[in-house]
């Protein structure tokens, strides 16, 4: 008898003689995938007080909070009053269903990103007021200058994503007006498992490709 095989490549073999089927990793993936909803969206993105304060601190022009909801809302609501006469209900209530979630989800991706710069000029402001730092740097002057840098792109990102939530809100809320149904993110049906004689037939199939 021989030696023991490693641990490793025994793991390997046994993956190679198991390996994972497309239709398990589909399922694993859509259950551990969050749906964007716009309440997500509100929890990333700056509120109304936080938006005046940046506004206000970086010379920032403010957003016109409701004016983007409402422009955004009519525009939906046209939109889809134009395309009533050749669109039926349901083909309308799918339609506007991706239209909102382009809304929502370009809001939660400026949300995210705001979150991140934020967390980059903190990093860089708290590296600032430690006189212990040593890390090299072009002076302390330059130094300050990237972190007033790295906030200033912070505010910025930041009201970005507060006037993409205000137009996130006003697709969601002309989709029930229009409809009478809250919106909600679609989320596609997990695939049920292949049964046996479903594998034959698709291996059968597969003999006419």
């Amino acid at each position: 008898m021989g030696p023991a095989e490693p641990r490793d490549v025994r793991d390997q073999i046994m993956a190679a003689k198991n390996p994972q089927k497309p239709a398990q990793q589909t399922t694993r993936t859509l259950q551990n995938r969050k749906a964007i909803t716009l309440e997500l969206v509100i929890a990333h993105a700056p509120n109304h007080t936080q938006a005046e304060k940046m506004s206000s601190a970086y010379g920032l022009d403010p957003v016109d909070y409701h004016g983007v909801r409402e422009a955004t809302e009519e525009q939906t609501g046209r939109s889809a009053q134009a395309l009533q006469p050749t669109v039926n209900e349901t083909a309308m209530r799918i339609h506007l269903q991706r239209i909102v979630g382009a809304f929502v989800s370009s809001a939660h991706g400026a949300a995210g990103f705001y979150q991140s710069k934020v967390t980059q000029a903190r990093d860089l402001t708290s590296k600032l007021a430690n006189e212990d730092r040593d890390e090299d740097r072009d002076g302390v002057y330059g130094f300050e200058t990237k972190a007033a840098r790295a906030r200033q792109f912070a505010a910025q990102a930041g009201l970005t994503a507060y006037a993409l939530l205000a137009a996130a809100e006003g697709a969601v809320h002309a989709y029930a007006e229009i409809t009478g149904e809250e919106w909600k993110p679609y989320e596609a049906p997990l695939a049920a498992p292949a049964t046996i004689s479903r594998q034959s037939a698709a291996t059968e199939m597969a003999a006419f490709a």
